[in-house]
């Protein structure tokens, strides 16, 4: 089974299996490659076929570009499968948030992203 926890230094990615949301806490520089375990986590969430998943955001301040290009690309898996309805909710007070967020609308329109 995939860990449903990961953490590193500033960062925390974790899912609460009650509401079926994914927590990104913290600052995300990663490479490339080093977004496998995440990368993971979500492919196995999207395995088990949930009706719904909640991508939480508003706790994230800083994603890099690496990090974006991971949502885009589960996004375009979530295109590919049908299924789940996916929300996101983001933070209007976090720059980067604002920019590429809604981009994920691109590859999967049915998104819903939620700014508070």
């Amino acid at each position: 089974m995939v860990d449903s926890e990961i953490k590193g230094q500033g960062y925390r990615v974790w899912l609460d299996p009650s509401t079926r949301t994914v927590h990104f806490e913290g600052i995300l520089r990663l490479s490339t490659g080093e977004y496998q375990p995440i990368e993971e986590l979500l492919n196995g969430i999207l395995a088990s076929e949930p009706p719904q998943l909640c991508l939480s955001m508003a706790d994230l301040q800083f994603l890099n570009s690496s990090g974006i290009n991971m949502l885009y690309k589960f996004a375009i898996a979530v295109r590919k499968k049908g299924a789940p309805e996916i929300r996101v909710r983001a933070a209007n007070t976090i720059p980067w948030q604002g920019k590429s967020l809604p981009n994920l609308k691109k590859f999967l329109p049915s998104i819903s992203i939620t700014f508070d």
